[in-house]
């Protein structure tokens, strides 16, 4: 298995409502979840937990910034995957595909750690496990929990500093559904941005989230560990905010420009190796695999729209 740049978007429906069907038109009422979380008295959860039945929780390794982030959904939340990219590292997503048989995931993990990092979700499946949650076989119950990780193995100067079992059973005990920190933690914690000019002129990254409530009472989230060779551009301006900087440090040098000009040369100084962005996408809408599997591949348009470049080989 490769592990180079990639792009891997896991989408998850969470609700009590089973999906419509042509043969069955009875007319469902659309039921309005209860408020939005929030904290204290002000600040509304616009992070992935404001979708109910998520919890969220995050690892970050001592030695060197990596780290693993778990999306519990206990009881089962339907899924499925879109991965992109030249070489992405993934465990368990052949299970998503619609035209197989599980239907449900308890959880999702998104370490660092490149293909070593998949070892987090043996961690999660214990302690899904010792919790009696998983498909039921009839002789045991099997924790359904897919992966996906990013490089970050040239942060920080240990490369066998990595997420493995421990990472993900503590990150699974410190799940909650309240809002998800962000930032250097967790899966974003070795994460980078801006690599196409060298190492010299990477920025930091880490792992975000926002969700949005639409009028109808349905919760659209999204949670993202961005690992990206080129800038992180605002859809709504067109604006470098984060990404390669200039030979100083002290700006930003707009990839796009550079890679038109042909500055950077041949070959690029970012080897496809050390990029990867890995997300998921979560709602309380009532949806099949196939239906899933179509809002992962929408979400992609949402890499395309804020990296540049992206789904680099």
């Amino acid at each position: 298995m490769k592990t180079a740049a990639a792009g891997t978007i896991v989408a998850l429906a969470l609700t009590a409502r089973a999906p419509a069907t042509p043969q069955a038109p009875v007319p469902v009422p659309v039921p309005v979840p209860a408020p939005v979380p929030s904290v204290g008295t002000s600040r509304p959860n616009t992070t992935l937990t404001a979708v109910p039945g998520i919890k969220v929780g995050h690892f970050t390794l001592a030695e060197r910034p990596t780290g693993c982030t778990v999306i519990l959904t206990e009881a089962g939340a339907v899924a499925s995957v879109d991965v992109r990219g030249g070489a992405p590292g993934t465990r368990e997503t052949d299970l998503l595909n619609p035209v197989n048989h599980v239907q449900k995931v308890n959880a999702i993990v998104l370490s660092g750690g490149s293909a070593f990092g998949l070892d987090s979700a043996s961690g999660v499946m214990r302690y899904l496990e010792e919790r009696d949650f998983g498909y039921d076989v009839r002789i045991a119950k099997v924790p359904i929990v897919p992966a996906a990780i990013l490089f970050d193995l040239g942060v920080g100067g240990k490369p066998k500093v990595r997420p493995g079992p421990e990472c993900g059973y503590a990150a699974a005990q410190s799940a909650s559904d309240g809002p998800v920190a962000e930032g250097s933690i967790g899966a974003g914690a070795g994460a980078t941005v801006g690599k196409t000019a060298g190492p010299g002129r990477w920025m930091k990254s880490g792992i975000g989230t926002a969700s949005i409530a639409l009028p109808d009472g349905t919760i659209v989230a999204a949670l993202v560990a961005v690992n990206a060779a080129g800038d992180i551009i605002d859809p709504a301006t067109s604006r470098v905010v984060a990404g390669v900087r200039t030979p100083d440090g002290k700006g930003l040098a707009d990839a796009r420009t550079l890679l038109r000009s042909g500055a950077l040369g041949r070959p690029l100084a970012a080897r496809p190796v050390e990029n990867t962005t890995i997300g998921v996408v979560a709602t309380n809408a009532a949806l099949t695999k196939v239906q899933a599997l179509k809002v992962a591949q929408m979400a992609h348009d949402g890499y395309a729209r804020a990296i540049s470049p992206v789904h680099t080989p």
